[in-house]
């Protein structure tokens, strides 16, 4: 069934979407780990709802009644974020004409949403840690103590042991900030969704567009939202359904448009070089390039065009590539993020 979970007293909890067995674990997760006050990650890829789970995690713990305050880490230079957290004196630095508060002042009871933590720098990865331990913080420019009391929940698509180990995330934040993590199940995992999902999302396009019909989408097209991977998940699936009902001519959606820089004319050939003098070859042409580029470039190249002429169906882009299915599968995974 469809999963909208409310507080009987407190705020209506954001709506999650979805019946999958793989989404409905991972609510599951979300709702017991927002009954215990320690802080937690979010681990998925782009487009998985992390920042909903976060929000999900906030309204159902007991700082409900409390702020939650947001910052989007990779949205910030790096010499800014430090500032944004904490806060400043005034005369901290240049532009600094008075105090100014921080995200953890103004998320004090409530909960602080670190979206894209990974792309937070070193120096400021120190205070957080003094921070989650001591519960005080210095502003920038002070040597004041202000006490706080915050939850962090952190999101991220990267590999934050990996970077760890590496030397670029502080390994005793990680441990501090990992007492539970949560992995957001991406789209393809979530059998039965896809089409949830779009349905809720062409009706919602029809309502904003004024459309007195509700849409429903033929055979062909639901084929194609099946068979699609989804590497954008949610987010993609979105703006995929909206663009297809904007497009459509009547309220059967017939048409999917998964790529809109696909191009619906033939591109024209490269332009040719210098003409072959009579009788004598061309000339080599200039290695310009290392060999695995030049490799990667073409099977990009022939994995894009497969996918197109097939209409993005797999088995079908494996055929035209001469590829058994698995062998398709695994270049394509190795490729997912170009193509």
């Amino acid at each position: 069934m469809r999963e909208r979970a409310v507080r009987t007293d407190g705020p209506r909890v954001p709506d999650a979407i979805g019946e999958s067995e793989a989404f409905l674990a991972f609510q599951e997760q979300v709702s017991r780990a927002a009954a215990v006050d320690r802080p937690v990650l979010i681990v998925g890829e782009r487009g998985t709802g992390k920042e909903l789970a976060a929000r999900r995690l906030h309204y159902l713990s007991q700082r409900w009644g409390h702020p939650l305050i947001t910052l989007n880490c990779a949205a910030l230079a790096p010499t800014l974020i430090e500032s944004e957290l904490f806060g400043y004196e005034a005369g901290a630095f240049t532009g600094a004409a008075q105090r100014r508060a921080g995200r953890f002042e103004a998320a004090d009871g409530g909960t602080l949403f670190l979206d894209e933590i990974a792309n937070i720098p070193l120096e400021a990865q120190e205070k957080i840690l003094r921070t989650v331990e001591y519960g005080v913080f210095e502003r920038v420019g002070s040597s004041q103590s202000t006490a706080v009391d915050v939850r962090i929940v952190g999101a991220t698509n990267a590999d934050l042991p990996a970077l760890a180990r590496g030397g670029s995330f502080k390994r005793d934040l990680l441990d501090r900030l990992s007492f539970e993590v949560l992995f957001a199940p991406p789209l393809r995992e979530r059998e039965g969704d896809i089409t949830l999902l779009a349905d809720h999302f062409a009706a919602r396009m029809a309502m904003e567009l004024g459309w007195r019909e509700a849409p429903r989408f033929s055979t062909a097209a639901l084929r194609v939202l099946e068979r699609h991977d989804w590497p954008g998940n949610v987010r993609e699936l979105k703006n995929v359904v909206e663009r297809a009902v904007y497009r459509a001519e009547s309220p059967v959606i017939a048409g999917i448009a998964l790529d809109p820089f696909l191009p619906p004319y033939p591109v024209p050939p490269a332009a040719p070089g210098e003409p072959e003098q009579a009788g004598q070859p061309a000339p080599a042409p200039t290695i310009t390039r290392p060999l695995p580029d030049a490799v990667r470039e073409l099977e990009i190249g022939l994995l894009r065009r497969a996918l197109a002429q097939a209409k993005h169906n797999q088995k079908e882009a494996a055929g035209l590539l001469g590829l058994t299915y698995h062998q398709f599968r695994g270049l394509y995974r190795k490729y997912r993020q170009d193509l």
